[in-house]
């Protein structure tokens, strides 16, 4: 299937902040649950190591992504690792609640642009279930800015453009129905939107089946690497880490 841009309900300035949290929590709680990024640990522990300040600024956090399980493992060969979150449109109470679940974790609590990041924010770039989000001329300059700042960048996606995904997402709603219970922090709104008022299954289902369109394949995502300038200082690995219950789509760059 060619990919087609399209957007997501989530993406959208004028889309509920309350709608777009709930959507965010649940990505999150299937993350972690599934542990679906556990086979890319090396990947990322290698990239930590080499950058040495062990430290890792995670872009488009959402709901604090697939980081919680993932930063138990880390921590093994890096005791001093640090985790800061951040967001275009910041979900602050997901955040806390992540922090509270390890001192690893911090939180910016204003709205930080991947394709900008501030300077201070300095450590490996993370991004988790959110390149497809962004147009190919925004991918290139998420990367140029890691380029042109030196910092290790490392893109993970948990869906592809294919049939499989498309129909995995299509029954989504009957994952939300299932597993919106135990979603934390517990919220009154989540259970309202979710069982009364059903717009939470019903927009994780058309985002999901959106998202499965817009992912980028490997070919694709080396071809947005070649439009970086400076790539060739730049070593750079892209491929499909088989996992289960998904494979996981990566894309990392390091400096040589």
């Amino acid at each position: 299937m060619k990919r087609k841009q399209l957007f997501e309900f989530e993406d959208q300035s004028w889309f509920p902040a309350f709608l777009r949290n709930y959507l965010t929590d649940f990505l999150q709680f299937i993350s972690n649950q599934f542990d679906i990024y556990k086979n890319v640990t090396p990947l990322l522990s290698e990239l930590v190591k080499e950058e040495g300040n062990q430290t890792i600024v995670d872009m488009a956090s959402g709901g604090g992504g697939g980081l919680v399980r993932l930063s138990k493992r880390l921590q093994e060969e890096h005791p001093n690792l640090k985790i800061i979150l951040t967001d275009y449109y910041p979900n602050h109470k997901a955040f806390e609640y992540v922090c509270k679940q390890s001192p690893v974790f911090s939180y910016e609590k204003e709205s930080v642009d991947a394709r900008k990041v501030p300077a201070h924010l300095k450590g490996v770039r993370t991004q988790f279930l959110s390149l497809h989000h962004f147009r190919e001329e925004d991918v290139v300059r998420i990367l140029q800015n890691a380029v042109d700042s030196k910092s290790p960048i490392a893109l993970f996606e948990s869906q592809e453009r294919n049939v499989p995904s498309v129909l995995a997402m299509l029954f989504s709603p009957v994952n939300v129905l299932l597993m919106t219970p135990f979603i934390k922090p517990f919220s009154i709104g989540r259970i309202v939107f979710t069982y009364l008022i059903p717009l939470v299954p019903l927009f994780v289902m058309l985002d999901g089946v959106l998202s499965a369109l817009r992912t980028y394949t490997v070919p694709e995502m080396n071809e947005l690497i070649s439009r970086v300038e400076g790539h060739e200082n730049y070593e750079w690995k892209v491929g499909k880490q088989q996992s289960r219950p998904v494979g996981i789509l990566y894309l990392i760059g390091s400096p040589k």
